[in-house]
């Protein structure tokens, strides 16, 4: 499988490289809520080891994914493979357990995501949905961003991030200058750009980006009408609109949606790493013929008349 020009980044100031493509792993724990199938666990361990084998070298996952199963399916990969390769991240995220988002809750999902993955020091691990909880609490004396803070510093984890949505949110833990890497998801698509100042203050920062859910929960990457959700939430009516004209468009250069989703963020040079969550292996082989695929300008240019207004995007209350 070719990798294009560029495929391995430096990810900001942390010394980690990673490929232009992170294989996400909310699927890998199954998650039909979201994604509309289930993934049994064979088929899961036998996905993780194929994506060790490939040229993608990042594989993305969390604490709360399925209450732990991703992580622990992702383990159960490494294991049957010998252990990680010396050129593999792989990424998680401390997650509450319900409304405790306490530090010692922090220190406890480090424990279980270390035990799941079987990793003794984890590479880079996030603070992963914030703005579902209160900013005061979790950034306390001793709380969730200063315990995580703390364990960066004590070399029991090497490098911290920050995952999340909410793009004001995101700015006000931004702001704390603590963070080496950001993700965000759902807010750097096609049809919503409700975090480009988020990700340019990111990288002003010295800060990586990470972007994730670049199909929107999997409209941009289905047929239409297959879903109205976007963000796993309903759509508004113009970017049903917007998508219905996305895609007419790519049949005119002769391409599908999913491909000019992935290669809109490949092409923004602020991105380090752009996550694509998939459950099959064969989809190795077309996500890589994706990420190679070049598209010319006048493509792009006629796209960015279709965009939806910023009424209709996720964050639009909230963007500069």
């Amino acid at each position: 499988m070719p990798e294009p020009a560029g495929w391995l980044r430096e990810l900001g100031r942390t010394g980690l490289t990673v490929s232009a493509i992170t294989a996400g792993g909310a699927p890998l724990g199954s998650m039909p809520e979201n994604f509309g199938y289930e993934v049994q666990e064979p088929d899961a361990v036998l996905l993780v080891e194929a994506i060790l084998a490939s040229p993608i070298r990042v594989i993305d996952t969390a604490n709360g994914y399925s209450s732990g199963r991703s992580e622990e399916r992702i383990g159960k990969a490494i294991a049957h493979c010998g252990g990680l390769p010396n050129d593999f991240l792989i990424t998680t995220k401390v997650d509450a357990r319900g409304e405790d988002y306490s530090g010692n809750r922090v220190l406890q999902s480090v424990r279980e995501s270390r035990q799941r993955l079987g990793i003794d020091t984890l590479e880079l691990v996030y603070l992963h949905d914030p703005e579902f909880h209160d900013f005061d609490d979790l950034t306390a004396p001793n709380g969730a961003v200063q315990t995580l803070a703390r364990l960066r510093d004590d070399g029991e984890v090497k490098h911290i991030g920050l995952a999340g949505g909410d793009v004001h949110e995101m700015e006000r833990y931004l702001d704390t200058g603590l963070f080496e890497v950001l993700l965000v998801h759902n807010r750097w698509t096609l049809v919503d750009r409700s975090a480009d100042q988020l990700i340019s203050d990111a990288r002003l920062a010295g800060v990586a980006v990470v972007n994730a859910a670049v199909y929107g929960g999997g409209i941009l990457a289905r047929d239409l009408g297959e879903t109205t959700n976007y963000g796993y939430r309903p759509a508004a009516a113009e970017t049903l609109q917007a998508i219905a004209s996305m895609s007419r468009l790519c049949e005119r250069f002769g391409i599908d949606l999913a491909t000019a989703a992935m290669q809109w963020s490949l092409r923004d040079e602020r991105i380090a790493s752009t996550v694509i969550g998939f459950s099959k292996p064969e989809r190795i082989t077309s996500i890589m013929r994706a990420a190679t695929t070049k598209l010319p300008e006048p493509f792009w240019s006629e796209l960015e008349e279709l965009v939806p207004a910023r009424a209709n995007w996720l964050d639009f209350q909230n963007v500069r």
